[in-house]
């Protein structure tokens, strides 16, 4: 047993749950003194307590044991202290170690094709910096993205969902001196697939951006940094000449309807395609109130303003997308590859993908009833 990992593990746990020394130890009937040596790696934990620690946290046992790389090249920033961050660039770093020895074991090994480009790329200009990687991508000027986490994987990042209930938290991405370029995007229910896709590219953003500022101890948002890959999210999923396309298309509805039907075209927001027709100078800063009291007369609905980042609430995305719009695909399709070629055993599938074994084998089922 390693005192050491036991006691990041416990110590990650016990915060990601909320819970203080006293209360674990209280939770777990054992003194706050054994809490407090175990997370300082003073003592071996017996077994016996370390099953009571794990069930007052609500983990499995052998959770306690996971060595967890420590990532370093992360940039994870939110809008509040987090108690679950640790929790997540565990989950995190467990997730790429598996990946990469999935693409080892598979010789799947992936490329990240924007490499070469981002020295091309400014932060002064990150409009035109969305458009050098849409060029490298292959996708044209009016050219709506239709599958970005695809188009993300295609490109050599690797890409995971994790439903986080925090209003603080839409994603973070890491380099790849740690096994990436990676992108976690928070996929909690309430947060919109537009919001989804906006944070999956606005992390992008970063990657081509702000390379210098992947240190997994800054925790505090940069604003200035921040509204460069916003920019940059907005103009890689659409781009000028496709908005202005389809803008001038949809010229005989309603203005509103016609800001829905550009939103769902591009799969954006439409604070998105509000934002656009600001920039482009075809109306200003009295269109947010003028849209959602037209709004609200068309559809007998009322729209909550909230400063971004948002998504939260039924109201803040008027006629939002379907969930299955944002998925990313690929780590599962490794997964099952390897199981199929005997590569890896069933149940460490299960564990790669977080599922218990019963739910594997109808997976399994499930992947033999169409080819």
């Amino acid at each position: 047993m390693d005192f050491l990992d036991v006691a990041r593990n416990v110590r990650r746990n016990r915060i990601a749950k909320g819970f203080s020394q006293r209360k674990l130890a209280g939770s777990a009937g054992i003194s706050e003194l054994s809490v407090k040596n175990i997370e300082s790696a003073k003592v071996e934990a017996r077994i016996k307590t370390l099953q009571s620690i794990a069930k007052a946290l609500g983990v499995k046992l052998n959770e306690l044991f996971v060595p967890v790389k420590e990532l370093q090249t992360v940039r994870f920033r939110s809008t509040k202290n987090m108690r679950k961050r640790e929790n997540i660039l565990a989950r995190a770093a467990r997730w790429l170690e598996d990946f990469n020895y999935l693409e080892g074991v598979l010789g799947r090994k992936s490329t990240f094709h924007l490499e070469d480009i981002r020295d091309l790329c400014s932060r002064n200009e990150p409009a035109e910096a969305a458009r050098i990687c849409r060029e490298k991508l292959g996708l044209d000027s009016k050219e709506p993205i239709h599958d970005i986490c695809g188009l993300l994987e295609k490109a050599g990042v690797k890409v995971l969902t994790l439903p986080l209930a925090s209003d603080g938290f839409f994603g973070l991405s890491i380099g790849q001196e740690d096994g990436g370029p990676a992108i976690i995007v928070n996929d909690e229910d309430r947060i919109t697939p537009e919001r989804r896709i906006f944070s999956a590219a606005h992390e992008l953003g970063h990657l081509m951006l702000h390379p210098e500022a992947f240190n997994v101890k800054e925790t505090l948002e940069d604003k200035e940094q921040e509204r460069q890959a916003d920019c940059f999210a907005g103009y890689f999923l659409m781009p000028d000449a496709g908005f202005i396309n389809e803008w001038d298309e949809a010229s005989g509805l309603h203005w509103v309807d016609r800001v829905l039907k550009v939103k769902g075209i591009f799969r954006v927001s439409y604070k998105t395609v509000l934002k656009r027709l600001i920039d482009l100078g075809k109306t200003d800063e009295s269109i947010w109130p003028k849209f959602y009291s037209a709004y609200r007369n068309r559809y007998k609905k009322k729209l909550m303003f909230k400063e971004e980042p948002d998504g939260f609430g039924d109201g803040n995305e008027p006629f939002r997308l379907a969930p299955f719009v944002f998925f990313e695909d690929r780590f599962n399709r490794l997964v099952r590859e390897a199981v199929e070629k005997d590569k890896i055993s069933l149940s460490r599938g299960a564990e790669m993908l977080g599922m218990p074994i019963l739910e594997m084998r109808e997976l399994i089922q499930s992947w033999e009833t169409v080819a």
